[in-house]
């Protein structure tokens, strides 16, 4: 008798678990459907999407100049930046962005480099000692696009950057102010940004969750 009353007492526990498990798992499902149907957060709103809206517009910026001025690896080019872009949606969707927002960082346009000096970039005031210079007149050393803002191109490979204003085999180092990060890498493409990293690159500077440096230091080294 005492034996059938304790695997009866086994049995209703076991149901009360399961019953548990259930409502928890319930729960679970209703928090994240909760979670799913907030708005999208726009650019204005979230670092995050303001760093994959400005990938995504400097990636758009580089297909416009490819079409307007073609050669050879235009089209090439441009299929291998359609396929970044497609990326950066899917990246935006995930991080709960509104899809498809686009916005031009704040680089300096090639030959306007007093654009750079813009009153958005505090990092101005923490630049090394080693001086400032046009890009296309930079030596070894010297401090590039001040004031420059960097994303990242969403490329995979090996550690490498993309520039408007340096050409391919240009050693660049990029230090992120934020966590006194730096990557050395070598542009091997043409951007719409001075300096554009691609994946790899970007994740060793960058801050968990983030996809845009806005206190950043850009030295030519090579």
């Amino acid at each position: 008798m005492s034996r059938r009353r304790t695997l009866g007492t086994k049995k209703k526990v076991a149901l009360l678990v399961s019953a548990a498990a259930v409502a928890g798992g319930g729960a679970f499902v209703m928090a994240g459907t909760s979670n799913a149907s907030q708005s999208p957060q726009t650019a204005a709103q979230s670092t995050v999407c303001q760093g994959l809206a400005t990938a995504l517009g400097n990636n758009q910026r580089f297909i416009e100049g490819q079409r307007a001025e073609p050669d050879a690896q235009s089209a090439a080019r441009i299929a291998n930046r359609e396929a970044v872009i497609a990326q950066i949606k899917v990246q935006q969707k995930a991080s709960g962005c509104v899809v498809g927002e686009s916005a031009q960082g704040s680089q300096a346009a090639a030959g306007q480099p007093s654009q750079a000096a813009s009153p958005s970039a505090p990092a101005a005031s923490q630049a090394p000692s080693t001086g400032n210079a046009a890009p296309g007149n930079a030596t070894a050393g010297q401090q590039v696009c001040k004031g420059s803002t960097v994303t990242l191109s969403g490329e995979a490979g090996a550690p490498a950057a993309s520039s408007n204003q340096f050409p391919a085999g240009t050693t660049l180092k990029v230090t992120n102010l934020d966590n006194n990060k730096s990557t050395t890498v070598k542009v091997t493409s043409v951007s719409g940004s001075c300096v554009l990293l691609n994946n790899a690159a970007f994740e060793q500077v960058r801050e968990p969750g983030k996809f845009l440096i806005r206190r950043a230091v850009i030295e030519k080294v090579g």
